[in-house]
């Protein structure tokens, strides 16, 4: 299983759907669009040894309690997801959302509405999908390693994976699924080296 289906498969759909007032079906398309927009964006950020380290400390301050056993969404605190949405976009964020919002099968497009109320709810589920691959599979850098060291590059390390699987290597995507977009090209060509 890749870890963009591994994230989604922690996520209640119906529950998710609710919560946004669309079908599950749409829900679904518009979260396998965001997951890796998510990814792809921290990666990003991680580019460089300060941006490595200001998200492993960010990581640090998540549990991976989340998604243990499936995803609870009452439990997301969506205004920090908000800030972890902000911070892994930064002034590119209006950007991602229209182009992920333009992603459906026919042209329909998903609709930026809807991925601006998504992305709020799929980060903190990401970041504590993070904080338990880096945590609890990293017995060389536990919670209280410092930032920046053997967790940084851990951090790097687990994305370059991540992404590797998931959207291909190189910034090159796998064939797009059902309308899905190049996520490698459209997030390399807005984030570039990510903000530092």
């Amino acid at each position: 299983m890749s870890p963009v289906d591994e994230i989604l498969s922690q996520i209640p759909m119906q529950q998710l759907a609710g919560q946004l007032g669309v079908d599950v079906d749409t829900a679904a398309q518009a979260a396998r669009a965001a997951v890796p927009a998510l990814l792809g964006g921290i990666q990003a950020n991680t580019a460089d040894p300060g941006g490595a380290a200001s998200f492993a400390e960010a990581v640090q301050q998540h549990s991976g309690d989340l998604v243990d056993g499936g995803v609870d969404l009452s439990q997301v605190d969506t205004s920090e997801g908000q800030k972890i949405v902000g911070h892994v976009f930064g002034a590119n964020e209006g950007q991602v959302v229209q182009q992920l919002g333009g992603i459906g099968q026919g042209g329909s497009g998903i609709g930026q509405e809807l991925i601006a109320k998504l992305l709020p709810i799929l980060a903190p589920i990401v970041m504590s999908w993070l904080a338990k691959q880096l945590l609890g599979g990293n017995a060389a850098a536990p919670a209280g390693a410092p930032a920046g060291g053997s967790i940084g590059d851990v951090l790097g390390g687990l994305l370059g994976g991540v992404l590797a699987g998931g959207l291909g290597g190189g910034g090159t995507a796998p064939q797009p699924q059902q309308g899905m977009p190049d996520l490698g090209s459209l997030l390399g060509g807005l984030l570039g080296g990510g903000r530092r």
